[in-house]
């Protein structure tokens, strides 16, 4: 209620400075949060390479860029949190204006151009809430300008993985030029021995698991050879998927705008890629659903379509971060409803 009531206020405002307020507003809650929490009922916790997720549905990467929030988010009932993309170096992003709300079509486009504080920084807020509970994932990224963009990546491992409970590995941000090339089948090869090999430098007892974020505009052959690397390097899971480059039928006047493109429209294509890679995996490999998801319904369905956990991001700009906890009833009431006793018995149920 109170953020419908401020909804109005926050979209006169241009989209960057209405998500700072909002970041800010998150900040100035206790630390948990909001006092209001989700059903945590025991039939939505759900194993993922190793970890207890309280119940599958989590923030995706891109709401807080820099940790700035994750135990404000943690404290309104979602299971998990993704910060990030993080860079080892700060940097500014693209030119503003590079974040669209789609109104008409529930939408957002972005190409921020993994604009973030750097690694440092980020580094000092994680140590400050170690030790306490709720998963958080670190989402890694190469800087722009970088010579060799997979160093990058491993040294993002060798920083970040003594405090992620996962690591995120993001090459498939269509705002940043040739990341997605990092998808190709050598290159993905040689970019994930890397950040292995660095992670069991800094973190050989008990690593993370390594999570694979990949673009929805895949051909098959794409969607096979990444398969056919996540089973053979034994990743944690893929995160399927991130914004499309595709443009279906918009009503918005900011259709036309480059970059990645979430929300309601990109729901369609999420879902379906996700089946894509539950059949190339013969559901092996643990997937992540992400992209249009914005009710229990949605949800409910990227489970039964092959995923363990999901995550939402756009839909929040339209509902406000109290959502999160709704979808998690919607959960519990429709896991019941079809007559499920866990999350884990209707993944990919479908």
């Amino acid at each position: 209620m109170l953020f419908n009531l401020i909804k109005p206020a926050l979209f006169a405002l241009d989209p960057e400075t209405g998500h700072r307020l909002a970041l800010a507003g998150l900040k100035a809650l206790p630390i948990g949060g909001s006092p209001r929490k989700s059903p945590q009922s025991g039939t939505l916790a759900v194993e993922v390479s190793g970890l207890h997720f309280p119940n599958p549905v989590g923030v995706a990467a891109g709401f807080d860029k820099d940790a700035e929030v994750p135990d404000a988010l943690l404290g309104m009932g979602f299971g998990f949190t993704e910060v990030g993309s993080i860079t080892p170096l700060p940097q500014a992003g693209n030119p503003k204006p590079r974040l669209f709300r789609l109104v008409e079509d529930r939408a957002v486009i972005n190409r921020m151009g993994f604009n973030n504080g750097g690694a440092e920084a980020a580094l000092a807020r994680l140590k400050k809430r170690s030790g306490r509970a709720g998963i958080v994932g670190i989402n890694i990224g190469a800087n722009k300008d970088a010579a060799d963009r997979t160093a990058d990546y491993a040294t993002m491992t060798r920083i970040m993985a003594p405090l992620a409970r996962y690591l995120a590995v993001n090459i498939s941000s269509p705002n940043t030029p040739g990341l997605r090339a990092l998808q190709d089948e050598s290159a993905l090869t040689d970019l994930l021995d890397g950040v292995i090999a660095a992670r069991s430098e800094v973190a050989s007892d008990n690593p993370p698991p390594i999570f694979l974020k990949v673009a929805p505009d895949l051909e098959p052959a794409d969607i096979d050879a990444i398969a056919r690397i996540a089973l053979d390097k034994k990743l944690g899971a893929l995160i399927v998927s991130n914004t499309t480059i595709s443009r279906p039928t918009l009503r918005s006047h900011h259709a036309g705008e480059t970059g990645g493109l979430s929300g309601e429209p990109l729901r369609d294509l999420a879902t379906q890629r996700l089946r894509d890679f539950r059949k190339a995996t013969g559901g092996a490999v643990p997937l992540v659903g992400v992209g249009g998801i914005s009710s229990g319904k949605d949800a409910w369905e990227r489970i039964k379509a092959g995923a363990s956990l999901v995550q939402l991001y756009s839909a929040m700009v339209y509902d406000g971060p109290m959502l999160g906890a709704k979808i998690v009833a919607g959960l519990d009431r429709l896991m019941r409803e079809e007559g499920f006793s866990s999350i884990a018995e209707a993944v990919g149920s479908e």
